[in-house]
């Protein structure tokens, strides 16, 4: 994929658009599923940003934080100040698989060209403090499937990850980070990171710029790279790791598990080892992997509804819930999650009702959710 054209973003978003959806995502208490009901409810940005002050009132707290226009169009002037770009999901840019994973980013942070929208993309992973060993199987998978035509993302970090980056270089390779594109982590890739977008790679991230990454933001970007990619590769991975983390994720996104086996005397291969125990693919090179993916590579996936429009028609019925409806879901609900099916089946009222419920709660801070489509109340 090296010497390809330069970005080219198709039509998609107006600059106005573009705008709407940037504020409504950086709200207060509005994340990536949370941002797909809403546009669904309500048909675009503009309209749900309109909404949300009385949506968080009937959810009980009357002030929510909107993120200022003149702020969100900072952020978009940042951006364009250090050469990167946002992408929303729909446009050309936006990787393929992301798409349709469960609660794809609404706009991800992009620096550099093309790679990010390869659908022949896999995942490797693995210890910070990696062996010599697992260092070269890392490189030398990652180089093997770049020469087949294959992307590799990982997530920039020390050891396997940056192996697996500096081997794929030619072939093509994605950096998800856990805080801003602009704030390097760990800061000694940086000539890494210059190397990527050199050969037309790509830094991305769902954080906004300046965003230094804590504990808790780690796990959303394992589940960018997992998003991202046909399988996952874990090299070294120690019980409790982030690799095993990104794993799980890979799993609920119905993604291809790939495990390279180690000594049961090294603890980094402790999580490895355990994955294969539970059916995950034993692969001893990239030979084994695209054996595993052979014939079942999509071609790139479409993005079949309009930007800013509901995906659904809307319900016929009722629009907003009644405060019968609304004590019945709150008394229904209690720390423990609940599938959202479940609930709906429990409550008696239309699908659409409920979610509308789930909104006012959650924009009001009372609502959390969970994997699985399970939803449970804070208190």
């Amino acid at each position: 994929m090296k010497g390809a054209p330069a970005p080219n973003i198709s039509p998609g978003l107006s600059t106005a658009q573009r705008l709407d959806w940037l504020r409504l995502i950086r709200s207060e208490n509005v994340g990536p599923q949370t941002f797909r009901d809403l546009i669904n409810h309500f048909g675009s940005a503009g309209t749900a940003l309109e909404a949300l002050p009385d949506l968080s009132a009937r959810g009980g707290k009357q002030r929510i934080k909107i993120c200022p226009l003149p702020e969100a169009e900072a952020e978009l002037e940042a951006h364009e100040r250090i050469g990167a770009r946002l992408v929303a999901l729909g446009e050309r840019d936006y990787p393929p698989h992301l798409r349709h994973a469960d609660g794809p980013p609404p706009l991800l942070s992009v620096l550099g060209g093309e790679v990010l929208r390869h659908p022949k993309t896999v995942a490797i992973v693995g210890a910070r403090n990696a062996s010599l060993s697992g260092r070269k199987l890392s490189a030398q998978i990652s180089r093997d499937l770049g020469q087949a035509g294959f992307a590799v993302v990982s997530g920039l970090a020390r050891g396997i990850d940056a192996a697996a980056h500096e081997a794929a270089l030619a072939g093509g390779t994605v950096a998800a980070f856990a805080g801003g594109i602009d704030v390097l982590y760990p800061p000694e890739h940086d000539r890494l990171l210059a190397d990527i977008v050199k050969m037309d790679g790509n830094a991305i991230s769902e954080m906004p710029l300046g965003w230094k990454p804590r504990g808790r933001d780690f796990p959303r970007r394992n589940r960018l790279i997992s998003g991202m990619a046909l399988g996952v590769v874990i090299i070294e991975a120690a019980k409790g790791s982030g690799s095993l983390h990104t794993a799980r994720f890979a799993l609920e996104q119905n993604r291809d598990i790939f495990a390279i086996p180690g000594s049961p005397l090294d603890p980094r291969s402790e999580g490895a080892n355990s994955l294969i125990r539970q059916g995950a693919t034993l692969v001893r090179s990239a030979d084994d992997v695209l054996e595993s993916l052979a014939g079942r590579i999509e071609p790139e996936l479409p993005f079949d509804r309009s930007f800013d429009a509901p995906e659904t028609d809307p319900v016929p019925g009722p629009s907003e819930p009644t405060d019968t409806a609304r004590e019945a879901i709150v008394s229904a609900l209690g720390p423990a999650p609940v599938e959202l099916d479940e609930l709906i089946r429990f409550s008696g009222e239309p699908a659409r009702i409920v979610h509308v419920i789930l909104l006012e709660l959650e924009l009001a801070g009372r609502l959390e959710r969970h994997r699985g489509q399970k939803v449970s109340l804070l208190y």
